[in-house]
């Protein structure tokens, strides 16, 4: 039995028949729509690495089922720049040395998007911290992903990019 689902994903419109309907939206994007940006870590949620947003909310693409996303509007890493432009939490990302290996980077650029699109981050590196803890770093980038969210919210307050998610 198949089932048909349309989700936007990064402003394109996407019709897509699921064979099964335990496909997550991280295999979808990575093994149907070549979308490789959300990594594959723990796969249970665990780790952050697949975050992405869904309606404009972070989730972990790993344990959200594809068939429950009909008429949402997806956002993944691929989605975030305009054409050669990175979006300012790409830049502030890369600005403050906020990765290493970058497994795990499009989890966290995603997840601070999301965060500072909430309006939940402040000003505070250890609140910073705290509501993204969700997402894991085995090199320990963590003071360049915190100097880097407060960067790109300060960006976005001053009125350098107006919309940031």
């Amino acid at each position: 039995m198949s089932l048909s689902v349309g989700i936007t994903i990064n402003g394109e419109r996407h019709a897509i028949d699921l064979d099964d309907p335990r496909v997550t939206l991280l295999d979808l994007l990575r093994e149907r729509l070549a979308l490789t940006g959300a990594k594959k870590g723990c796969d249970r949620g665990q780790c952050g690495a697949c975050t992405v947003l869904v309606d404009a909310r972070r989730v972990n693409s790993c344990l959200t089922l594809a068939a429950s996303l009909d008429g949402s509007e997806v956002t993944t890493i691929e989605g975030l720049a305009s054409g050669d432009v990175l979006h300012p939490v790409q830049a502030a990302f890369i600005a403050h040395d906020g990765f290493q290996c970058g497994f795990c980077t499009p989890g966290q650029i995603m997840s601070a998007v999301g965060l500072i699109a909430e309006g939940h981050a402040g000003d505070d590196p250890e609140r910073i911290r705290e509501l993204m803890s969700g997402n894991l770093c085995r090199c320990g980038a963590y003071k360049g992903i915190t100097e880097a969210v407060l960067d790109a919210q300060k960006a976005q307050r001053t009125g350098n990019r107006k919309d940031m998610a």
